[in-house]
């Protein structure tokens, strides 16, 4: 009897060293996976081949003794096995994050690289010229900036600091208000002397609309704020862009939704007046660890003043018409405007 027990006492020890033995590379991509339900979709988000990441899901299920995925034609289902572990996994991942951010700051140096992640549009056309004169000012800050709809995950460490249109809901990020983007509809001044623009919705039908497609972007937004059943028929060109969205318009392929400081910036565009507006707020985020390194909150500090409703009206939350926003403005357009700016006009 006693030397059953010392036989399943050293069967449990064998099975407790397999586990501890599991490498945190096969913990994070069990985390991807159970946010992908896909093999490729995983693989493909953490840089690997299919067969690397399954032989790796492979490895940590042997080592723990259990299945963690049901696997079938429509993809990955966590097991039972699979669901108990996710807590635990998600709170390592946090703790090994929190590491990895102390490791790379610096608190008392503000040198180095602080990464910015934001929506296209006010990437390219808002921060970019002013980034510009802020490298200026701190040579030894490089701002790596990530322009793209995809919005990246601050507390997973995808970036540094987000400007996004969903406040983020993680304990570890800190979240602020930056401002009010303002959507209107606009045509080009070629487009509106050759067929004119819609005075109201009802009119829309007889026109094209230049769709933009993309994550962060309500895609039943059009269709509500348009009061129609469905856009077939009316939208000529649909692009994952914004940046496509004001070149087409722009060269009169129809109505966009642009923001509203579109003209008051510099762009060769007519106000489409017929009766509907949207918006979306802008928020600033990032990690609490990064409240004590000198060059994140000299780049917070920076987006904020940027940013800032008093400075630049077409950020308050109140609604400022196209043309009323052009004498707000005036500042604005004469050093950052879109006037020869060669992503808005590349031909000339």
């Amino acid at each position: 009897m006693q030397q059953l027990l010392h036989r399943g006492a050293a069967v449990t020890q064998r099975r407790i060293d397999g586990v501890m033995d599991a490498s945190w590379d096969d913990l994070k991509s069990f985390l991807v996976c159970t946010r992908y339900k896909s093999f490729r979709n995983a693989a493909e988000a953490l840089g690997l081949t299919s067969t690397t990441l399954m032989r790796r899901i492979d490895r940590l299920e042997e080592r723990i003794g259990c299945k963690l995925f049901l696997r079938d034609q429509t993809g990955l289902t966590l097991s039972e096995e699979g669901l108990a572990m996710i807590a635990d996994a998600t709170e390592m991942e946090r703790y090994a994050f929190n590491i990895f951010r102390r490791a790379v700051q610096s608190s008392n140096d503000p040198a180095g690289t602080v990464r910015v992640a934001v929506t296209e549009g006010p990437g390219n056309f808002w921060i970019l010229p002013r980034l510009i004169d802020f490298q200026k000012t701190y040579r030894k800050i490089i701002v790596d900036l990530h322009c793209a709809m995809e919005q990246a995950d601050v507390a997973r460490l995808e970036s540094d600091i987000a400007i996004q249109l969903e406040p983020p809901t993680s304990p570890d990020v800190i979240v602020a208000k930056l401002g009010r983007l303002h959507i209107y509809p606009f045509v080009s001044k070629g487009y509106e002397k050759l067929y004119g623009s819609p005075s109201c919705l009802a009119e829309l039908k007889n026109h094209r609309i230049v769709k933009q497609n993309a994550p962060q972007v309500d895609d039943t937004a059009y269709a509500r704020l348009l009061e129609l059943n469905s856009l077939e028929g009316v939208v000529g060109i649909k692009t994952n862009s914004s940046i496509s969205v004001l070149y087409a318009v722009e060269r009169g392929a129809g109505v966009g939704f642009l923001p509203t400081s579109s003209i008051a910036l510099g762009a060769p565009l007519v106000a489409v007046d017929m009766g509907v507006h949207h918006h979306a707020d802008l928020w600033l985020t990032y990690h609490k660890e990064f409240r004590n390194s000198d060059r994140h909150k000299i780049v917070i500090d920076w987006l904020k003043k940027i940013f800032d409703p008093k400075a630049y009206p077409c950020f308050r939350d109140e609604f400022i018409h196209p043309t009323d926003l052009v004498p707000l403005m005036v500042e604005p357009r004469a050093n950052y405007g879109l006037d020869g700016y060669v992503a808005a006009n590349p031909f000339g």
